[in-house]
């Protein structure tokens, strides 16, 4: 499996997903890596709540909760990720976000992250393309990485990593 190169040795990197992405993220950690994704596609955020299971779905669907009388199904992004679970302490948050599911229809989904940090303003010159990892690594859930003073957040495309045919019968049902 060969990188490809740039003709001064730097990886090449994913054109075109990076461009025009600038804007106001929220940021929150999984497994001590920080991540962003994009204001608008943020319906709320909640606290821990009790998530009931739904047979016969894949593991990093966690089930579904009743968020005042509508019921969202709810997934552990540390497990869609193939992270290591790990139990869920007080900072634990439900993110609920709209995610497209085909043209002028959205759905709304929760997802799972270890802690909501902040929201950020990135400007189009702090954002990189992600870096093309080879053939093997999908890295089309990501739409750039932003540097952020010394650190690197990761900007994910939610539509891309929520809506699947892994997601869609779930999300159809609710």
């Amino acid at each position: 499996m060969s990188s490809a190169s740039s003709p001064k040795g730097q990886p090449e990197l994913n054109k075109g997903r990076a461009a025009g992405q600038e804007g106001k993220f929220l940021t929150f950690s999984l497994a001590s890596e920080e991540y962003g994704i994009g204001i608008l596609k943020v319906r709320e955020i909640i606290g821990m709540m009790p998530i009931r299971t739904v047979p016969q779905t894949p593991g990093f669907v966690k089930g579904v909760i009743n968020l005042r009388g509508k019921v969202i199904p709810v997934v552990d992004l540390r497990l869609k990720f193939n992270m290591s679970e790990t139990e869920y302490t007080n900072k634990t948050s439900i993110i609920v976000v709209d995610v497209a599911a085909g043209a002028d229809r959205f759905i709304h989904i929760g997802i799972v992250v270890d802690y909501v940090s902040e929201v950020v303003n990135i400007k189009a010159d702090e954002i990189e393309a992600a870096p093309a990892f080879g053939s093997r690594l999908n890295t089309e859930y990501i739409l750039g990485m932003a540097k952020i003073g010394k650190g690197v957040k990761i900007l994910l495309d939610i539509d891309r990593i929520l809506v699947g045919e892994d997601l869609a019968g779930l999300a159809l049902g609710f």
